[in-house]
């Protein structure tokens, strides 16, 4: 049986030129890049070129840092405990926004912060699941210190209005970190033109390695590290470079960006080709505006049926979906999304999320059409609630 993956927004497959590339820094070009022999040096000038590779596809400065980590996670903590050590911990900030819809890895340390005395604002979001720089405006106060919203959220691909926002925090000499995880790849990131402080990517989640992620910080700003230790990236994230995992991202980051206009158009095209055969289903959701998304997600909620039976219904066939955020998966709470946008508790557990990649293929979009068709039509005849 074939299979079809459609569960980009989870993890993506690496780009065959990308694992190429990676091979040669396993078991020939081994050395420690930090070693002072042969084999460490013979592997610097492609470290500059993953790095260079990494600036140019955010249209960073070469004065700003961009520092390696092991993925989103990590960095996403770094800039939060980082700022919570810097400008929270006694001093005369207390205060951090962030939204209902975040991550768990932005969500749960906001948690974790706010058991440490910091005073937290947990931003609603509207019935397009998004949230406004003006509700960011209002939430501001002379005590906030960080502001920390998505650039496109995980589960609906909704893409939240991060230049206004970052310009908003700058006027105000408030500091902006924006997780952009889901939105390399999909849309152009432009780092000269958003004026964002801090910026979060997996190189997992655009055809690169697992493993290895990057944290963008603005030149100029003071962020105490995460992990210490040795002098690795300045001092400000200690451990031995993953140099394997470095390469691959920056080219992965290369491709990303060279495909854009493919995702723009041709991805856009086969997503929204399938979310107009599932919307003829009927009794259905799809969250957030078409244009308001990046565009290779689709996140719908089938009334009277349940998420894991259809994504059982869905996998039987060979097609892999999701019903959020992998990082959530082994949670059977109500969607944390659905609740956010106020759908009733018949839909709080029916949401699905079919997200596509530039290797997706129309026959595999006919196919998920028909698949899911079939499987709503038997879940509801046995449903109970419909």
């Amino acid at each position: 049986m074939e299979r079809i993956y459609l569960d980009n927004n989870a993890t993506t497959l690496a780009d065959p030129k990308v694992k190429a590339a990676m091979e040669p820094y396993l078991c020939d070009r081994y050395g420690n890049p930090n070693s002072l022999h042969s084999f460490g040096t013979e592997v610097h000038p492609d470290l500059r070129t993953a790095m260079n590779r990494l600036y140019r596809g955010l249209n960073a400065d070469d004065e700003d840092d961009i520092l390696v980590t092991s993925c989103a996670t990590e960095s996403n903590n770094t800039v939060l405990k980082g700022v919570f050590f810097d400008l929270l911990r006694g001093g005369e900030k207390d205060h951090i926004i962030t939204t209902s819809v975040e991550h768990p890895c932005v969500a749960n340390t906001c948690r974790f912060l706010a058991g440490q005395g910091v005073k937290l604002t947990v931003l609603p979001v509207d019935k397009d699941a998004c949230v406004s720089a003006d509700a960011v405006r209002e939430a501001l106060t002379d005590r906030t210190a960080l502001v920390s919203v998505m650039w496109a959220n995980n589960e609906t691909g909704v893409l939240f209005p991060v230049a206004e926002i970052a310009r908003l925090c700058r006027e105000r000499g408030v500091l902006f970190h924006t997780d952009a995880v889901q939105a390399i790849g999909k849309v152009p990131v432009d780092l000269r033109a958003v004026p964002v402080d801090f910026l979060s990517l997996s190189a997992h989640k655009f055809h690169g390695p697992k493993g290895v992620g990057a944290l963008f910080v603005r030149r100029g700003l003071k962020l105490s590290p995460l992990l210490h230790g040795g002098e690795q990236m300045g001092g400000r994230r200690a451990g031995t470079l993953n140099v394997a995992g470095i390469v691959g991202m920056g080219l992965a980051m290369e491709l990303a960006v060279d495909h854009l206009a493919f995702e723009d158009t041709e991805v856009r095209r086969l997503r929204d080709r399938l979310e107009d055969a599932l919307l003829r289903i009927g009794d259905v959701l799809v969250v957030g505006r078409r244009e308001l998304r990046v565009p290779n997600t689709v996140f719908i909620s089938v009334r009277g049926v349940e998420g894991e039976a259809l994504l059982w219904d869905l996998n039987k066939a060979g097609i892999a979906a999701s019903t959020g955020s992998a990082c959530a998966s082994e949670s059977l709470e109500a969607n944390p999304v659905l609740k956010a946008i106020g759908a009733g508790p018949e839909l709080a557990h029916t949401g699905i999320r079919l997200s596509l990649s530039r290797f997706t293929t129309e026959a595999e979009i006919d196919f998920t059409t028909k698949t899911f068709t079939e499987a709503v039509a038997r879940l509801r005849a046995i449903s109970a609630s419909y």
